[in-house]
Parts: C-alpha cells; sequence; structure tokens
C-alpha cells in the first residue's frame, strides 16, 4: 500500500499545506487548516492505465447529442429548475440550512420516480431506517419500489449500487460518508471530496441519476471545498426561513437548464407543496394601510413575482446608528441609504433603519433598490404611499433611475395581481401593458410621483 503522509487542507477552499497555519494563505479565512492524511504519489511506472489503449479524438459534428427521455420526479418546480426533468446519469447537489426541507422533498421525489422509473435507493448517511419510515408515513410517501439504506461506508455504498442499480440513488448527506483509506474524520475536505468523485464517476458509468444532500456554512453556502459545486452537474440551493412556510429552491448551476430559476414550495403538515402562484403567497396578509411599505416585482431567472419591501425608521444615536437587512443585499441596502443621503437630501445618519422583505422572499436583482429607497422614507416621513403601485427600477449612485431587465414581464404579473399603476424607469418604448406607467427618471421625481 502506498505509504501516507500528513498535510494541512483548508476547510474553505481545499488549499493545501504541510504546516500549519492559523490563516488560508488562499482564502484568507482564520482556523480553517485540519490535518489529513493523503495517499503519497504512487510510482507512475506501476500504473496500469498508463498502459491501456484509449479510444482517439472524434470530431465535434459526429458527437450524438441525445439526453433521452428526462424523467419526471412528480414535483413540477423541481422539474422545472432541472430544466424539464431528471437526466440520466446526472448529478444534483441540493444544500440548504438544517431544517429547511431538503430530506422531506427528495422524499416526496423517490415516491414518485419508484412508481414511474423502478427501484429507487434512498441512502441515509445520518438517520436511522425508522427515522425514514416514520417521514415516510407522515408524508404519505410508502411505495413497494422504494428502498432504503442506512451505510456512511463508501466502499459498502458503492457495491450495494453496482448489486442492485436502481432507476435513480439519493444520498444524505455527503458529509457523512467516509473511506477508510483516508485516515481523516467524516466531512473533511479530503473525505468530502474523494467520496463525491466516486459516486459522481459511479453515477455516469452506470448512467444513473443521483441526488447529493450537501450541509452549509454558517454563512449559507455548501460546506466542503469548492471542487465539490464543480463535479456535480446541477447544484440547487434550499432557502427559506423554518419559521416561515415559504420555501424557495434556487439553481445556481445546471449544465441541462437555465440557472437562476427557482421553485417555490410552501411547507405544510403533508410536505412541501408546490406554490403556482408565487405573488398571492408573499403578498398575503399585506397591511391595508401604513407607512413604510411598497411593492416591487422582483425577477428570478425568467420568472417575476411580487414581493413586499418593508421598512421601519426610528431615531438612533449618530455614529452608532443601526443598520438591518433581511431578504435584500446589506451593502446594496448601505448603498441606497448614502444615496438618498446625498442625492434627496434625506438625513439618516442619526436614524436606525430596519429593512425586509416580506414572507420569506429576497431581492436577487437590482430592480427592487427604488422600492427600498421610497420604502425608507416613507418610514422616516411616516406617510403612507399609493397602495395600487408597484416600484420597478435599479437606483445609481447620482440618484438617477435605471432600466431593469424584462420589465414588460415584471408589469404584467402586477396587472394580473390588479395593480393600477408603476413607477417605471423612463421608456424608449412602451410595453404592451393595460397598467398605468409613471415613468420617473430620478429618485426626486419617484417621491413626488409615489405621493400623488
Amino acid at each position: 500500500m502506498a505509504k501516507l503522509k500528513s498535510i494541512y487542507v483548508c476547510s474553505e477552499c481545499g488549499h493545501k499545506s504541510k504546516n500549519w497555519m492559523g490563516k488560508c494563505p488562499s482564502c484568507n479565512h482564520w482556523d480553517t487548516m485540519f490535518e489529513e492524511l493523503e495517499k503519497g504519489e504512487v510510482n507512475a511506472g506501476s500504473r496500469s492505465v498508463r498502459s491501456e489503449k484509449i479510444k482517439g479524438s472524434i470530431l465535434i459534428t459526429e458527437v450524438v447529442a441525445d439526453e433521452g427521455v428526462r424523467l419526471s420526479t412528480g414535483v413540477k418546480e423541481l422539474d422545472c429548475i432541472l430544466g424539464g426533468g431528471l437526466v440520466k446519469g446526472a448529478a444534483v447537489l441540493i444544500g440548504g440550512e438544517p431544517g429547511v426541507g431538503k430530506s422531506t422533498l427528495l422524499m416526496q421525489a423517490a415516491n414518485w420516480l419508484s412508481k414511474v422509473t423502478g427501484t429507487v435507493l434512498y441512502i441515509t448517511a445520518e438517520e436511522s431506517l425508522i427515522q425514514l419510515k416514520l417521514r415516510a408515513e407522515r408524508l404519505g410517501t410508502l411505495s413497494n419500489n422504494l428502498k432504503v439504506l442506512a451505510e456512511n461506508n463508501i466502499e459498502n455504498i458503492q457495491r450495494i449500487i453496482e448489486e442492485e442499480h436502481p432507476s435513480v440513488v439519493i444520498l444524505d448527506s455527503i458529509q457523512m460518508v467516509y473511506w477508510d483509506v483516508i485516515g481523516s474524520a467524516p466531512g473533511s475536505v479530503g473525505q468530502v471530496r474523494e467520496c463525491a468523485a466516486t459516486l459522481v464517476a459511479q453515477a455516469k458509468r452506470l448512467n444513473i441519476p443521483i441526488f447529493i444532500v450537501g450541509h452549509v456554512t454558517k454563512e449559507g453556502s455548501i460546506a466542503g471545498p469548492k471542487v465539490l459545486e464543480h463535479m456535480v452537474d446541477v447544484v440547487l440551493q434550499f432557502e427559506g426561513d423554518r419559521f416561515h412556510a415559504a420555501r424557495i429552491l434556487r439553481a445556481i448551476k445546471n449544465r441541462y437548464g437555465a440557472v437562476n430559476e427557482i421553485g417555490v414550495f410552501e411547507m405544510g403538515a403533508s410536505g412541501l407543496i408546490p406554490v403556482d402562484d408565487a405573488s398571492k403567497l408573499f403578498l398575503s396578509g399585506r397591511d391595508s394601510g401604513g407607512s413604510g411599505s411598497v411593492v416591487t416585482a422582483a425577477l428570478e431567472g425568467s420568472r417575476p413575482f411580487l414581493v413586499e419591501v418593508q421598512a421601519l425608521v426610528t431615531d438612533g444615536y449618530p455614529g452608532n446608528a443601526k443598520r438591518q437587512v433581511g431578504g435584500a443585499d446589506k451593502s446594496r441596502a448601505q448603498m441606497i441609504l448614502a444615496v438618498l443621503e446625498k442625492r434627496a437630501e434625506v438625513t439618516l445618519y442619526d436614524k436606525d433603519v430596519f429593512l425586509n422583505v416580506v414572507g420569506g422572499a429576497s431581492l436577487g436583482d437590482t430592480g427592487g433598490d427604488l422600492a427600498i429607497a421610497l420604502s425608507i422614507v416613507s418610514s422616516l416621513q411616516d406617510e403612507s404611499f399609493n397602495r395600487e403601485c408597484v416600484v420597478i427600477g435599479e437606483l445609481g449612485l447620482g440618484g438617477e433611475v435605471r432600466h431593469v431587465a424584462q420589465l414588460e414581464s415584471r408589469l404584467k404579473e402586477a396587472e394580473r395581481l390588479g395593480f393600477k399603476h408603476a413607477i417605471v424607469p423612463k421608456l424608449r418604448k412602451k410595453p404592451a401593458v393595460g397598467i398605468k406607467l409613471i415613468q420617473v427618471d430620478n429618485i426626486d421625481l419617484a417621491l413626488r410621483e409615489i405621493r400623488g
């Protein structure tokens, strides 16, 4: 057997070093270097793969590009994110905070897939088989074609997959799987990297699609080396607050479809329920009056939906004012506050500002900048703006209101929900919508118009 040597690997970026360091020189994170045992290099002359005969290259025009029939997971929103269904041999990585619904979604998908594709193998490396059975009973997903396995040794997992050859494999989760050859603990950089690589390679060879569940760090990114996301074909991120019913499944990477597409779910007693009308979900319970509330049309991938932006501005202490943001980018919100101070002469340096996107939704694009600015001014002046008006626009550093992508689809969504007016950037060509458009080119004009 090859000689094992000790190295130190960064748990954030995978950087390797012969000696321990308090700060990783690659990603600059502190206390992320952990000791691992790595195999020594095997003599290249002894590798039989060197003497194997391989096929030569071929012309790209000769490549047969056939994805085959996509497999429906039985979950409409999940199929949409995957680009129309699950491709054979695809490796799908799903990440999210504990309790957000990863295992629930996969159990529901496994139940449907087992009925239409054949045997589905659900491998749990964290729970017992009894826990899986109890969840399946609660969700009503007991199927005669759904097999379960409680195992976290990668060699045993590969042997079972090879022998049973299921139609779909689900592994929950990769951070608990280990390989005996590597001396480090499960969840370490080396274990995650090697175990994931062997599983993905096996899935490709046997043409079996595989779902892999991954833990997340405290920053919200998928734990383990970044190479883990490069190995797989699709990376899905589950977002949502466990105290809200709304859940959002976002495609971060997709080799078989569009990225940044989202699926919206509502968590219920019987599991995750796909939401066809996300706008109604996020606007449900909206107050009939009051200051600090503005509605905007967000865009995720090709899907527009309306969300309510709320702001609360109170007296604070100069030099120590609080800035708390939920559902939006904090640095972007701080920039908007600076623009209001400088361009609209709104005094905020001595005010505590709290921003929130209601219902567990999030603003991923800049089309909600103007809505954030107007909600702050509304709360500061304790003035309720036009409730039937939706606000769309990007805010520049000069206080100008800039154009946003797919404005017409956003306006059609607002019109469908019954909004009568829309504050939008200056347009070269009027979109084909029935809603009344109020065109503005700066923040001052937008403030005057929404009061009307």
